[in-house]
């Protein structure tokens, strides 16, 4: 039975939660990603899966450094309604590129509040600043193909969904 190591596909079925132990994502689906360093997952979580093999768990707590970052309030922005959509609601998600950055380098924003003639966008990843706990179990290990290691990622469906930041 082949073990989780460098240049391996690997397949986990996994769940994360807060440190209060609320669920932020019940891994509905499996998540596959190239083991060995190719920033497909958290380094902490590829690092206790491995030698692992299928069968065998693993619970990693990750400090909010160690997955989607700090919370940083320079992230949030207020913009004028008016530059919006009539259909605006708290949630909803906008690409756009960075004030002072290069126009290729696409943001994400999330609308946090609707005020009046006032919108905040809030381009910190919704983790951000979260402590979280990944509990998962190998599902299935595989050698990785020539080509997905030259591209770095799984290649054909399911590649992770939870990635370094």
């Amino acid at each position: 039975m082949m073990q989780v190591e460098k240049d391996s596909i690997v397949t986990l079925d996994y769940s994360v939660k807060n440190i209060d132990g609320e669920i932020v994502d019940a891994g509905r689906e499996s998540l596959i990603y190239l083991h060995g360093g190719y920033d497909d997952i958290f380094f902490r979580i590829e690092e206790a899966l491995h030698g692992k093999r299928v069968g065998e768990s693993v619970t990693v707590k990750l400090q909010p450094d160690e997955a989607f970052g700090e919370y940083d309030p320079d992230m949030v922005q207020i913009e004028p309604r008016d530059q919006f959509p009539r259909e605006l609601e708290v949630g909803m998600v906008f690409e756009g590129a960075p004030e002072d950055g290069d126009e290729e380098d696409f943001i994400l924003y999330r609308v946090t509040d609707v005020a009046g003639d006032r919108v905040v966008l809030d381009s910190n990843h919704p983790l951000a600043g979260s402590a979280l706990i990944f509990t998962c179990t190998v599902t299935a290990v595989r050698p990785a193909s020539a080509e997905e290691i030259a591209r770095g990622h799984v290649h054909g469906g399911g590649e992770a969904r939870i990635v370094r930041h």
